[in-house]
């Protein structure tokens, strides 16, 4: 990788350790041991110096105007403008070279099973650095984007109080409600479901799991009380049988539905649930496909979206849910 590369990522990680609420004030040796890391998977000083870093922080105050400052009492830098941040700088052409460079280091590693969670938005990222090449590409091709970005900001301490199993406090916002709530809880898992991010956790006063919506997260204090996390907690079997972001760890019952010809192709093309499989081709034409899901909000709305190209044969309950809804729909 070109030794302007290179440069242009230690920014980044050097912005990203300055901006360490769990680490602040980070000293020049521990800079050169996160770039080190970051680059090469090591930390022995055989790839950076310390003269590197000391370079690369005195570029970062005259070419990106980072307001760094070193605090003697505490023995490492920090930003005099707390709010300041790379992350708002717009990328330049070098930038979008060293992202293209590590799209397509990703590229190769995306089947990899310890990647291929994140296999989709490896794609994504791959796609966006190909198409934005092109200095007028927005004229031919549009991106899929959300109007609700809110509480991205949080994702760093969020991650970072997960793997130290520190409590957080925070004011929440309901839906339904105008005013906010105060939450204590124990952060267990970060999920993102449809362009939005979540968090689970173990809520203390009420000793129960609960999923907030991060965008409606306010006032987030990171504590120093640590809690063991719950040990029947498993991640990887939380959402298995969820559509969306409601239902962790509940039983899962046996949905069947019947689709059309045409409904069961986007189906098959883009499955409502993993466990999805089709059970029987009926004699018109449509299929029926069976799921083992929880039953959840998102997946009724999910059913909804195809009108009556979807038809719900089995529970019961699921289908008269399906049918009051449909019902309330030509209510004037």
């Amino acid at each position: 990788m070109p030794h302007i590369k290179n440069a242009l990522f230690r920014y980044r990680v050097i912005d990203s350790c300055i901006r360490n609420k769990f680490n602040p004030y980070p000293s020049k040796q521990q800079l050169r041991e996160a770039c080190e890391e970051s680059l090469y998977g090591s930390i022995n000083g055989s790839h950076i110096c310390d003269s590197t870093i000391e370079k690369d922080l005195f570029a970062m105050r005259m070419e990106h105007d980072a307001p760094i400052k070193y605090s003697k009492a505490n023995g490492g830098y920090y930003y005099e403008d707390p709010d300041y941040t790379m992350a708002d700088i717009p990328l330049t052409s070098d930038d979008m070279e060293a992202i293209e460079f590590a799209a397509k280091t990703l590229l190769q590693f995306k089947d990899n099973e310890l990647f291929k969670q994140f296999g989709s938005a490896i794609d994504k990222i791959a796609d966006r650095v190909t198409v934005s090449k092109s200095h007028d590409a927005e004229s031919y091709v549009q991106f899929e984007t959300t109007a609700s970005s809110g509480g991205s900001e949080f994702l760093s301490d969020l991650l970072g109080a997960i793997k130290q199993n520190f409590v957080i406090e925070f004011d929440y916002g309901k839906f339904t409600e105008e005013s906010f709530s105060r939450r204590r809880v124990l952060p267990l898992l970060l999920k993102q479901y449809r362009n939005r991010w979540y968090l689970v956790c173990f809520e203390l006063e009420k000793k129960a799991y609960r999923t907030f919506g991060l965008d409606r997260i306010d006032d987030l204090i990171l504590t120093n009380d640590v809690l063991a996390r719950p040990s029947d907690f498993n991640p990887d079997n939380y959402f298995k049988y969820s559509v969306g972001i409601t239902s962790g760890n509940q039983v899962p019952e046996r949905v069947t539905i019947k689709a059309s010809a045409l409904a069961a192709k986007y189906l098959d093309s883009l499955p409502i649930h993993s466990t999805q499989k089709v059970i029987n081709m009926l004699s018109d034409g449509s299929f029926e496909f069976e799921l083992k899901v929880v039953v959840t909000e998102e997946l009724i709305r999910e059913i909804l979206s195809y009108g009556g190209a979807i038809k719900v044969v089995e529970p019961l309950s699921l289908k008269k849910e399906i049918q009051q809804r449909a019902r309330r729909l030509l209510e004037d």
